[in-house]
């Protein structure tokens, strides 16, 4: 099979949400069942709330590595998509809130044994939302709603 049509497979809407899904329920059994775990997540798309230092920040790799244990794993859960947990870093342990999009954990661990491998791109899904909301926002003006209709006519 060609590179171009696996690549498009595993990028897929159809393929992320199958991801998605199974992202969503390993964690789901693993918080359940009291099991800590480790991810590997794209930094990009991780939000901390209250943002952290940048000398902290600049420190991280562009996949890092979190460990969900103790007060972390006591913390953890899904949200709107996003894992969430309470995480200290630094050498001050600066408390913040970390949020990650599903999509952009691209491996969970439990010890040295990978349960979810993820080849997707986390920033499809951002993309699709951005040109819905384009979309939302034209047709929010009633004048563009008018001339898309009359467009439709002809």
């Amino acid at each position: 099979m060609n590179d171009v049509v696996v690549d498009e497979a595993f990028q897929s809407k159809e393929y992320r949400a199958l991801i998605k899904e199974h992202l969503y329920k390993t964690i789901e059994f693993l918080l359940k069942k009291g099991i800590e775990f480790s991810i590997a997540a794209e930094v990009d798309y991780i939000k901390f709330n209250p943002p952290l230092p940048e000398n902290i920040k600049e420190k991280f790799h562009p996949v890092s590595l979190f460990v969900l244990s103790n007060y972390t794993f006591e913390t953890t859960h899904i949200e709107d998509d996003n894992l969430v947990f309470e995480a200290g870093f630094g050498e001050d342990n600066i408390g913040t809130v970390v949020s990650i999009p599903l999509l952009a954990i691209k491996q969970i661990f439990v010890d040295e044994y990978p349960l979810v491998i993820n080849i997707t791109e986390a920033g499809a899904e951002e993309m699709e939302k951005e040109v819905t909301n384009s979309m939302e926002a034209i047709l929010a003006n009633p004048e563009n709603a008018q001339l898309l209709k009359r467009l439709k006519k002809r």
